[in-house]
């Protein structure tokens, strides 16, 4: 980053003097280029210890510490936001209002002392410049060690290796959330759900949901909250769970970690848990890469029982799975509190928009995080922008097959799902199959055709002709048609058929066709066969 004479190069000499009388500093030259270099001499020669930690107002040392945590920079309207604006004067304004003086903020506080900059930078890792709030690199050096050891960011910042290569957070919870409810409302088992890359384990989605009182105790959907939920915002939907997962007392990360088993009527206090963990990440700098090793190392040498009352690591009963040996004391830190950590970073903070993640490799373990744009408005309940809209249009297949869209609207989706079979998902589409065990299944919830055909052309590019009469015509008469498997038998006369018909394999015949042909049920071939040796026939 620039220096302490970049920053100031180029001020003119009223500004300069405003600095320098800031530090106290009795400095004598005729023009600005001949004064700077005495200025930035006279700074960097400073009692910083003094200066810094005892004159400072509390909530510039606050700014000041913010930027410290942050590697000395934050972007700049971050840093605006947080500490205040710096406003924008010519000399003689300058000299009537002396903000130097008079700040109105934290930020115009540091800007006439020469402690922050402002410039257009490339940090690593990002493709364009962005502008930044900055401590110049020389005072940064004074500054540092000044860092108070316990209000330090717990861990590091994240390698170039570690953060490599990106698995940015996104809103696809909101897209499971849909298929489980759906799957909920039609009876379906979590081990039946067909859907892409699960962001979290179906389980764990249903836990949350029951957490936002979207699912009742029996595990269906609750009629008018899930309505809601479904045909709200995206941006207010994920803001929704957010808040659930953060303020949830029966949402419990450990029981949920894999691996593990977990017996005895033991207890702990997940939202306790989660607390402290969130706490932790409030000091973590709010841009740049973070080392997920790193945090959990430093949770461990700080903060090691933010789980355990009492620092109690016997009563718990966990195991392995593939172990009859119980994880206790303090030895296991790493397999079942630092296990928490990862799971939670990986977990429940990704996948619900708050924190991005990186690895080494495409497919290795995640290694490195760092807060997304999101992650501000949803700790503080609140929608975060730029969430895409729900735009997407269903196509929709003479054969009765639907392709519906991620971005359908979720209520139109969940109201596909009841209606039809389920085919396997994309990343992108869901499909389905109108089939009238589907409509079958529909109208033992009340749901009629009519329904599905309305929902079609409303949200569909196309509703083939064919299709819309097929639906009709099933609304008033049933299925029409149906496919079953059997096999032909034929006789050489009709006297085998009465014979057959008085025989105990008479319950296998399907239908007659003809005096000498019968269809039999599949499946009971061999049955036929003895019935017809008993008779005294051979059967081909």
């Amino acid at each position: 980053m620039p220096t302490l004479q970049d920053v100031l190069r180029g001020r003119d000499l009223s500004f300069l003097k405003m600095v320098a009388n800031a530090w106290r500093l009795d400095l004598s030259a005729p023009d600005a280029a001949t004064y700077l270099p005495q200025l930035v001499t006279g700074i960097l020669a400073h009692p910083w210890q003094d200066e810094v930690l005892a004159s400072f107002p509390a909530e510039v040392q606050s700014a000041l510490q913010a930027l410290l945590l942050n590697e000395g920079r934050l972007g700049w309207a971050l840093f605006t936001r947080r500490c205040g604006e710096v406003r924008p004067f010519g000399p003689g304004k300058r000299e009537k209002e002396r903000p130097d003086l008079n700040p109105i903020s934290p930020a115009e506080y540091l800007w006439y002392r020469g402690l922050v900059g402002r410039a257009f930078l490339q940090t690593p890792g990002e493709r364009e410049m962005q502008e930044y709030a900055f401590i110049p690199d020389d005072l940064l050096e004074h500054l540092q060690p000044l860092i108070d050891a316990e209000q330090a960011p717990p861990g590091r910042p994240a390698s170039p290796g570690e953060s490599a290569h990106l698995r940015p957070a996104t809103d696809r919870i909101l897209d499971h959330a849909c298929t489980l409810l759906a799957a909920l409302r039609c009876g379906m088992a979590l081990d039946e759900l067909p859907a892409p890359g699960w962001i979290l384990p179906p389980a764990a989605i249903l836990d949350l949901l029951r957490a936002a009182g979207l699912v009742d105790s029996a595990g269906l959907p609750v009629a008018e909250a899930a309505r809601a939920f479904l045909e709200a915002p995206r941006a207010q939907a994920l803001a929704q769970l957010a808040r659930a997962w953060i303020d949830a007392v029966e949402f419990n990360e450990l029981r949920q970690l894999p691996g593990l088993k977990f017996e005895g009527e033991w207890v702990n206090d997940p939202l306790t848990a989660r607390q402290a963990v969130l706490g932790h990440l409030g000091s973590v700098p709010a841009e740049g890469w973070w080392s997920l090793s790193g945090f959990v190392r430093a949770i461990h040498e700080r903060d090691p029982d933010f789980q355990r009352p009492a620092g109690d690591y016997d009563s718990w009963f966990i195991r392995r799975e593939d172990s009859e040996t119980y994880l206790r004391g303090p030895s296991v830190w790493d397999e079942v509190d630092g296990a928490l950590l990862r799971s939670m970073v990986t977990g429940p903070l990704h996948a619900l928009g708050l924190l991005d993640l990186a690895g080494p490799a495409p497919e290795a373990p995640p290694a490195a995080f760092r807060y997304t744009a999101w992650a501000a408005d949803l700790l503080h309940g609140q929608p975060p922008a730029e969430l895409p809209a729900e735009q997407g249009v269903i196509q929709a297949g003479s054969t009765g097959r639907l392709s519906v869209p991620r971005l359908t609207p979720r209520a139109v989706r969940y109201q596909i799902a009841r209606f039809c079979q389920w085919e396997e998902a994309e990343p992108e589409t869901y499909h389905y199959r109108i089939t009238p065990a589907g409509l079958e299944r529909a109208a033992t919830q009340g749901l009629r055709p009519r329904q599905l055909l309305a929902l079609l052309r409303k949200h569909a590019a196309l509703v083939p002709p064919l299709l819309a009469q097929a639906l009709e015509r099933w609304e008033i008469s049933g299925t029409q048609a149906r496919l079953e498997q059997v096999v032909l038998l034929r006789l050489s006369s009709p006297e085998i058929l009465a014979a057959l018909r008085k025989s105990r394999a008479a319950r296998y015949i399907v239908e007659e066709i003809s005096p000498t042909a019968v269809l039999v049920r599949a499946g009971a071939e061999e049955k036929v066969r003895e019935a017809l040796l008993e008779l005294g026939y051979l059967g081909g």
